[in-house]
């Protein structure tokens, strides 16, 4: 998948789907994914109502090549 260079993405989109033919492009399970967020190795979610939860693109963009450069 080709990330945007500016807006959100919803956790499908960055862990992937299977059910949907949805590439992962940080392939961990969802518990994994959440528990990074709260513990500071992801980047933080932003809530934009109640059962909508994104992250910025520029921040998965961001951790992706922090962690290619490690």
């Amino acid at each position: 998948m080709q990330l945007p260079e500016t807006g959100y993405l919803r956790i499908n989109q960055i862990i992937g789907n299977p059910k949907q033919n949805i590439p992962a492009i940080i392939p961990v399970a969802r518990s994994t994914w959440w528990a990074g967020c709260a513990s500071g190795i992801y980047p933080k979610p932003i809530k934009l109502s109640p059962k909508v939860t994104v992250w910025r693109a520029e921040e998965i963009r961001n951790f992706i090549e922090q962690t290619n450069n490690k």
